[in-house]
């Protein structure tokens, strides 16, 4: 079945989204039908901060513990930039076609083939004429066209309006040039320039009934623009992107549920996967190709690593697409000069990494924000998402130069700041300066001893490196031991009840958008919530954050809070904060959203100006994450990989009688599937793709048959073989 959208769509934000990796298409409209074109990669990169070429982390921590507010700022300001000069890298919008047709026609109806990734709008006016408009996009080329039906002809008026018309201000205040534009008849376009980098350009070509545009950024990028809208083979580009999807699609694990919104959230979610990570295209962005033209993209469209990447690509994971990791694992490699430059001049040690939360593509910093600059669990949790992969894939290139890299560079970073002190007469290790993302975000009272977050970072890293130096068949180092041994798992606040804090002394007092602090429950899932050792500290740090409610979140959050449910086996409650994201977080037109869509749910909401001025409405601030975390607190709720077991439906939602699921992957390879029928699992299906110790929690209560064995054993262990099936039904 189609996603369908019913016009007017007032905003771009509120648009069908179209992309293949580089380019993006965000189709709205009300009386026009208008095609927004972002280019990934459209960076100016003058500006940054280069703040580990100016301090330390010894230096810092004299700063934080003299309470020298003064000094801190001045080891991270961004340095003055020269008149007419950026403070930091940004990416910049492209620009948007109007299509203007004659006899009153406007936007009706659109209804999107997520197979094909065609999307067609349906045209009407007041006098019952109807008309159809197909709009395509090529994967593999920066080509997209429009083809026109009979009804409309030649009646159309084709303009295109650069993000310069709404930004023009702004640029020309750092060196940029108005862009050069050309209009004919039946062609035209503009080519925007910038004073150190390449250029990007938008080129259109009527050909009959159908519309070509073109992309391009790089040297003589109008000639080469305009050269590709007149000569594309859209008959060719439409056979390989069918071809394209149709692969696709052929392996995308099978979801289906009895909730309408969650099943709009996975169809919706995992197609716009498709256009957001291709492979071979530009690794994703806060926004991926989808950059809007009437504002400079909040945040710099840039590199955020303190979430929103990872939650980027986590569905890559669930549903098996490993190649659309690749461009992200190919930029950061490309990094890791900058990586171990940064940590050899902060920590003062030559073996670590250190990857600020926000950067440019050549991994520039951006802004001045200096917990994010030294939070070191933005290492760790790259080097978890690159270790995932391995464990999801089994493919040992990641391991061998992503996830191993990544694992050791961030644990030195870690290393290199522990001291070690005395409790209760025992040693233990202790991070006397740490952060928890955003918490008091960059104020004086922002950091402490042992943030919980950091903290089970470090523990994740020291339970992985010794599995990843196995089976590369490197020695085992013994600090990692000794991280776990006497690194605590997390700080405690004590209350009513004992339960987890941001770090020591500083308790969640209020609602906050970082659920970091129970960073342990997920993502980095070093404690089991069900775990008796724990679960009672877990229980109660739930309710504790709970009761702070989400007066102060944003929209990328609620997904993270609906997997720490999930993990938690709240099931309900995971499934009412997918609603209520949906619900407060995304608009008319399925976008997702950083504030909220309304007034009334959370401080962030559409009238709060932080990134732009002006009507906020208008200006509203899509992020994408939020749309891929959706698809995997989904994922969460059908199956968890718990340590070396492997859960079918944890807790099955009330509301949830009937589903089926299939070919989700987990961790060892496995692709599960399950069917329910009256709230009860009655089939689960693996598929094994490649060799390896299965231990499966299946979900089926009482008995049920695998081939000639009966049994009752809730926990199924098996050693199954390379492309091996089994099938086990309820009896």
């Amino acid at each position: 079945m189609p996603l369908t959208w019913t016009f007017p769509l007032p905003r771009t934000h509120t648009g069908v989204l179209l992309g293949n990796g580089v380019q993006g298409l965000m189709v709205w409209g009300s009386n026009s039908l208008n095609i927004t074109v972002g280019r990934a990669g459209f960076w100016d990169h003058r500006g940054g901060n280069a703040f580990a070429s100016r301090t330390t982390f010894a230096d810092v921590r004299a700063l934080l513990e003299a309470d020298d507010e003064a000094g801190i700022q001045r080891a991270f300001a961004d340095p003055q930039p020269p008149l007419g000069q950026p403070a930091y890298p940004t990416q910049i919008g492209g620009g948007r076609i109007e299509l203007c047709f004659d006899h009153h026609l406007r936007p009706i109806r659109g209804e999107l083939d997520t197979r094909t990734g065609t999307l067609r709008v349906t045209l009407g006016n007041t006098n019952g004429l109807i008309a159809m408009v197909v709009i395509r996009q090529a994967i593999g080329q920066e080509v997209a066209w429009v083809e026109f039906d009979e009804q409309i002809g030649d009646a159309v008026a084709i303009t295109v309006v650069p993000t310069w018309q709404y930004v023009g201000q702004q640029l020309s205040q750092v060196g940029c040039q108005p862009p050069e534009t050309w209009q004919g008849a039946t062609s035209g376009g503009f080519c925007q320039y910038l004073p150190a980098d390449d250029p990007l350009a938008l080129a259109w070509e009527r050909h009959g009934a159908t519309l070509v545009f073109a992309t391009v950024l790089g040297q003589h990028a109008a000639h080469r623009a305009q050269r590709l809208a007149h000569t594309a083979d859209i008959h060719a580009a439409a056979r390989a992107t069918n071809a394209w999807w149709a692969t696709y699609w052929e392996t995308m694990p099978r979801v289906q549920l009895s909730d309408p919104v969650l099943q709009h959230a996975w169809e919706y979610g995992t197609y716009k996967l498709a256009g957001l990570t291709t492979p071979g295209g530009v690794a994703a962005t806060l926004q991926g190709p989808w950059i809007e033209e009437y504002q400079l993209p909040p945040w710099s469209c840039d590199y955020h690593f303190n979430i929103n990447i990872q939650m980027i690509y986590w569905p890559c994971l669930i549903t098996g697409r490993f190649a659309h990791v690749w461009p992200l694992w190919d930029m950061i490699l490309g990094w890791m000069p900058q990586l171990q430059e940064n940590a050899t001049r902060f920590f003062g040690v030559q073996d670590a990494l250190l990857m600020p939360h926000a950067v440019d593509d050549r991994c520039t910093v951006v802004g001045t924000f200096w917990t994010g600059m030294i939070d070191q669990a933005c290492t760790a949790w790259m080097a978890q998402l690159a270790w995932l992969h391995y464990q999801y894939s089994g493919d040992e290139r990641v391991l061998r130069e992503v996830a191993r890299p990544l694992l050791s560079g961030a644990f030195n970073g870690y290393w290199a700041t522990l001291e070690t002190t005395n409790s209760d007469g025992r040693e233990r290790l202790s991070l006397p300066v740490s952060v928890s993302p955003e918490y008091n975000a960059a104020g004086m009272n922002a950091w402490g001893r042992d943030a919980s977050f950091q903290l089970a970072a470090l523990h994740f890293l020291a339970q992985s490196l010794p599995l990843a130096a196995y089976a590369l068949g490197q020695p085992i180092d013994p600090r990692w031991q000794q991280v776990r041994d006497q690194l605590p798992a997390y700080s405690c606040a004590n209350g009513e009840q004992r339960h987890i804090s941001l770090w020591q002394g500083q308790d969640l007092a209020t609602s906050h958008r970082h659920h970091s602090h129970l960073g342990a429950i997920y993502p980095f899932r070093t404690l089991d919530p069900l775990d008796p050792a724990h679960a009672p500290v877990v229980h109660a740090s739930l309710r504790h954050w709970v009761a702070r409610g989400a007066g102060a979140w944003t929209g990328w959050c609620v997904p993270w809070a609906s997997i720490l449910c999930a993990r938690a086996n709240w099931a309900d409650a995971a499934v009412t904060w997918l609603h209520w994201w949906n619900d407060v977080f995304t608009n008319e037109g399925h976008g997702t959203l950083h504030n909220a869509a309304h007034a009334g749910t959370s401080v962030f909401e559409p009238t709060t100006v932080v990134h732009a001025s002006g009507n906020a409405h208008v200006r509203e601030v899509m992020q994408i994450e939020a749309g891929m975390g959706a698809v995997t607190a989904i994922a969460e709720l059908l199956v968890q990989c718990r340590g070396a077991l492997i859960v079918v439906l944890p807790r099955i939602p009330v509301r949830w009688t009937e589903l089926r699921f299939d070919d989700l992957w987990t961790e060892g390879g496995f692709r599960i599937g399950a069917t329910v029928q009256r709230g009860q699992v009655v089939e689960v299906r693996v598929h094994a793709t490649r060799r390896g110790q299965l231990g499966l929690a299946h979900g089926i209560s009482g008995q049920w048959r695998m081939n000639t064995t009966v049994s009752a054993d809730t926990v199924l262990n098996i050693l199954m073989q390379p492309d091996e099936r089994l099938v086990m039904l309820k009896i």
